[in-house]
């Protein structure tokens, strides 16, 4: 399948190409700074673009399967994040006007402003709010998604990140912003990738938003 990767120099992302490369995709990596993907593959093609503007990803995106993305942004205290819908904005733009339909895109756990009200107290006090300003755009992200008719798009939300490869353990997966009766608050970013590029052979979780863990 070919693949137009988002986010290919971020640690999931990394993980993402790896393991497409390992089943034999087509990736095409769009990224900021080839210098940042440590990854050479007959099957890799490394371009640059601009993740915030429409006319500069299209050219990538044409005859692509689908679109996948891993892409993250910072924190801040001090303003809003907007990284999220910005580009979310200007990927969705591309992929109509290079009739692209499928992506795969990855948020968080307790996205929803009020999901986290059961999660563990550490969490619920002291993590979410220093993270607030990046799951409230995420939020704004998914909800953009949910609006667009003729995409046919998959969130995956995972919970905290490892920086682990992949395993064999079972993943387990909820229609919602978090597993319930979960006591996997953390997943190693293999295994989000794993779940990633299994949706590539699943209608289950079109135009679904899905919380994932392992066991």
């Amino acid at each position: 399948m070919k693949i137009a990767l988002l986010g290919a120099t971020g640690q999931t992302g990394q993980y993402l190409v790896r393991q497409a490369l390992e089943q034999g995709h087509m990736v095409t990596a769009v990224v900021r700074n080839p210098v940042n993907l440590a990854v050479h593959h007959d099957n890799l093609k490394v371009v640059t673009a601009d993740i915030f503007s429409a006319d500069s990803l299209k050219p990538h995106f044409k005859d692509q399967d689908v679109v996948m993305s891993c892409l993250g942004f910072p924190a801040s205290f001090f303003s809003g994040v907007t990284g999220y819908t910005a580009s979310m904005a200007a990927v969705v733009g591309a992929m109509r006007d290079a009739r692209v339909n499928r992506i795969i895109t990855m948020t968080s756990w307790y996205t929803e402003p009020d999901s986290g009200t059961q999660s563990p107290y550490l969490i619920r006090f002291l993590l979410l709010p220093m993270i607030r300003s990046v799951l409230s755009n995420m939020y704004e992200m998914e909800s953009f998604l949910e609006k667009t008719e003729d995409i046919n798009w998959t969130v995956v939300r995972p919970p905290g990140l490892k920086n682990l490869a992949a395993s064999a353990q079972e993943l387990v997966t909820h229609e919602g912003y978090f597993v319930p009766d979960s006591s996997g608050q953390t997943v190693g970013r293999g295994d989000v990738a794993r779940f990633m590029l299994s949706l590539l052979n699943s209608n289950a979780w079109i135009k679904k938003g899905v919380a994932i863990t392992t066991k």
